[in-house]
């Protein structure tokens, strides 16, 4: 099933959106807004994201180059009301997989949805990961910020690649018990905290702007922040 995001603040158009696309098969979550698209997306994974360009509370042009900054590199359809060619080039040079513009016809926007699922899917798997400044190479485990050497134990290298992959999402002491030790339970002890702590002085040591953020109360977010 092909996981969406629809991100529209108009009701109406969302409520229609989530109505068909479910008829169709589609796995669907709408947010009206930029804030509950972050609190979404730091929830869960998406197979594409359908974005207005126009929301209360931001352009989602520049919501697009936020995420794409984060390192997700989730496809993204814009569906906008602005048709204009300048305004399709915008949306793909921001960032945007593909630009559809309103008023539109919901089985063409479906195959959309599906055709970037799909090419997502099949894309040759990325040997590195780019958060920011942070280079990571997966197959020979160079780590490099700014140019700029990071020596990491297999175990926090292990922890910078699942943030990584992660990038921009909070991600909970659970979540790493799990993917880093292999643990379904917490022992109770500050395994995690204590190599977040030896991550954090290694990526951040030295630079202005930090990478690795706690989230109080929530857990972990490697991302860059303006």
């Amino acid at each position: 099933m092909i996981n969406v995001l629809v991100i529209e603040d108009d009701a109406e158009a969302g409520h229609y959106l989530n109505d068909q696309l479910n008829r169709m098969g589609y796995s669907v979550d709408v947010a009206g807004n930029l804030a509950a698209a972050r609190e979404l997306l730091a929830a869960a994974d998406y197979d594409v994201i359908v974005l207005d360009r126009m929301l209360p509370d931001g352009d989602g042009l520049s919501f697009i180059d936020e995420i794409r900054r984060a390192g997700n590199a989730v496809p993204i359809l814009v569906l906008s009301a602005l048709g204009e060619v300048n305004h399709r080039v915008e949306g793909l040079h921001a960032g945007g997989d593909d630009y559809l513009v309103k008023p539109f016809d919901i089985a063409e926007l479906a195959a959309r949805i599906a055709v970037l699922s799909r090419r997502a899917q099949t894309s040759v798997p990325a040997t590195e990961i780019h958060v920011g400044g942070l280079s990571i190479d997966l197959i020979t485990h160079r780590v490099s910020r700014e140019e700029r050497d990071i020596r990491l134990q297999p175990r926090e290298f292990k922890l910078l690649e699942y943030l990584a992959r992660h990038a921009g999402q909070v991600v909970t002491r659970a979540m790493l018990l799990e993917a880093v030790w292999g643990l379904k339970f917490d022992p109770q002890t500050n395994v995690v905290d204590v190599h977040i702590s030896r991550l954090r002085n290694k990526l951040d040591a030295g630079f202005p702007r930090p990478l690795l953020h706690t989230v109080r109360g929530e857990g972990y977010r490697l991302a860059e922040v303006p």
